[in-house]
């Protein structure tokens, strides 16, 4: 009886176990995943070391494990803070903010963003480089001579360009140091995996003091 009770209460775990599994892989898949920011391109807004929890059904809900909507109730607005697979390498996930959408037409003059004409407010934008780089100037990153022409190699002067249909133009918060749209081009609305919407732990690997590590003022704070 004590054998068949042990077996019955293994079964019991590994069942429980089992569901448990499955429950955060169907959270995951359709309705939020947790993210930790690596770099800081983000700064003053996200840190590196925040671990953000990102919602899947802002927007609508795909497949498991693609890029195929089964149904899309809304697209990404100006202003969103959104985790996407990188265009360049899929494999890799990116978090930025979303400066244009399918239509607006982006214009940057010597660091000022202007949507459709007009001068876009962004007091979340933090610049820690006051130089402003001219329009042709030679770009150490990548190592050639820069012309005005190729709009997606400079800085600090990008466009006129039109969003394309079924994409987003997103830039960094930390405009100076952000791989982001001015480099790579749009964002396919299909490789969106979420918008961020609230921290629940931050961590700063860089304090000397252990006490201090944990940035407690962070935690539970909303994205905005």
């Amino acid at each position: 009886m004590k054998e068949k009770k042990k077996k019955g209460k293994l079964r019991e775990n590994i069942e429980s176990f089992i569901v448990a599994i499955l429950i955060a892989l169907f959270l995951r898949a359709f309705v939020v995943q947790a993210y930790k920011i690596p770099s800081g391109s983000m700064e003053n807004t996200l840190l590196i070391g925040d671990y953000l929890l990102v919602t899947r059904l802002n927007y609508g809900i795909k497949i498991p494990l693609t890029d195929i909507y089964i149904v899309r109730w809304a697209k990404p607005k100006r202003g969103d803070i959104i985790v996407f697979r990188w265009p360049k390498d899929h494999s890799k996930d990116f978090i930025k903010r979303v400066i244009g959408v399918e239509g607006d037409r982006i214009l940057i003059e010597g660091k000022k963003v202007y949507v459709n004409g007009e001068p876009l407010n962004e007091p979340y934008a933090n610049f820690t480089d006051i130089f402003i780089y001219p329009k042709d100037h030679y770009n150490p990153g990548r190592q050639f001579f820069c012309p005005s022409t190729l709009i997606s190699c400079n800085r600090d002067y990008y466009g006129p360009i039109i969003v394309p249909r079924g994409k987003v133009f997103v830039m960094g918060d930390n405009r100076d140091n952000s791989n982001d749209s001015r480099y790579w081009g749009f964002v396919d609305l299909n490789e969106i995996q979420g918008k961020a919407f609230i921290i629940y732990f931050s961590w700063d690997s860089n304090s000397r003091d252990i006490f201090h590590k944990v940035r407690w003022r962070r935690i539970g704070r909303l994205i905005r």
